[in-house]
């Protein structure tokens, strides 16, 4: 087990973190981990992206995109990035190449 999750870090962290966002309430204050917001700084890049991405996953589109209009690609590239990951490991472990 511990192998599995060693190997698969990354397919996990990915897959935990959509799963902790589709069921997180965008309307809800939370916990803020933006060391810009920590100095008193209101203006960051990335702030939002979550709200916009759980937003995404309860179909209200313009929400996301008022929350953060880059919300959209970076959920495609999380998407395409757990499934290329998947199937990396699909086809190591189901169709492993000639020794």
């Amino acid at each position: 087990m511990l192998k599995f999750i060693k190997t698969n870090f990354e397919l996990l962290f990915w897959i935990a973190a959509l799963i902790a966002l589709a069921f997180s309430d965008p309307a809800q204050p939370h916990f803020v981990l933006c060391p810009f917001r920590r100095m008193g700084i209101t203006w960051c890049p990335g702030c939002g992206i979550g709200h916009a991405i759980s937003y995404l996953f309860r179909g209200n589109i313009s929400a996301s995109f008022h929350a953060h209009w880059f919300g959209i690609p970076v959920l495609g590239v999380l998407l395409w990035r757990v499934y290329t990951l998947a199937l990396n490991q699909y086809r190591t472990y189901y169709h492993p190449p000639f020794q």
